[in-house]
């Protein structure tokens, strides 16, 4: 089946971030769209909840933009299979940091940018990857690696001060705010 081609195409944006701390305030910022998606997510795959919603939003005639190719996906063959499938459905895919827009009949130049562009996003996902492995080595050689984590920005007894004025009532937000951590660090405390 085909979908209905839109009389005027919509502009829709989609922003990512990797973590829940961070903010895409600077992605796409000052442009305007029908309609925003925005993940806190990994770019590891497109395994992600608002991209998988904006792929199944868009249609023919739409233009989809995003802020780099690396806010889309990080290895080249999601980023290829992704945009393919796009412009086969008539959707134009735009990235703002590189300059490019791919609509499905692009120059074999356009193409190589592409495959270039993504290729580059993998490797840098991949050298990432082994500095994290080589830090962790060194860390246990050193025998200072605990493997669990990053150490707790909280000690015992401000998690146990925490945990009893939450009990009382006090607000997380404020609490956060008051030692100085995130909001994702106290839960993260408390939990433990």
């Amino acid at each position: 089946m085909v979908a209905a081609k839109r009389v005027n195409g919509q502009r829709v944006g989609y922003k990512r971030v990797s973590t829940v701390d961070q903010n895409t305030v600077r992605q796409l910022d000052g442009m305007e769209f029908d309609r925003v998606f925005e993940d806190h997510a990994s770019g590891k795959d497109t395994n992600r909840p608002e991209l998988q919603q904006v792929l199944k939003y868009v249609r023919t005639g739409d233009t989809l933009v995003v802020h780099s190719m690396d806010r889309l996906a990080r290895n080249l063959g999601d980023l290829l299979k992704t945009i393919e499938g796009l412009n086969a459905r008539g959707v134009v895919v735009e990235f703002v940091k590189e300059g490019l827009v791919f609509t499905g009949e692009d120059s074999a130049m356009s193409k190589l940018m592409l495959a270039i562009m993504g290729g580059v996003a993998e490797f840098e996902r991949a050298m990432i990857r082994e500095r994290q492995r080589e830090g962790i080595a060194s860390a246990k050689a050193r025998g200072v690696y605990a493997g669990h984590g990053r150490p707790s920005k909280l000690e015992a007894d401000q998690v146990a001060a925490i945990r009893g004025r939450v009990d009382g009532g006090t607000n997380i937000a404020t609490l956060a705010r008051e030692y100085g951590v995130s909001r994702q660090t106290l839960y993260r405390a408390l939990g433990e």
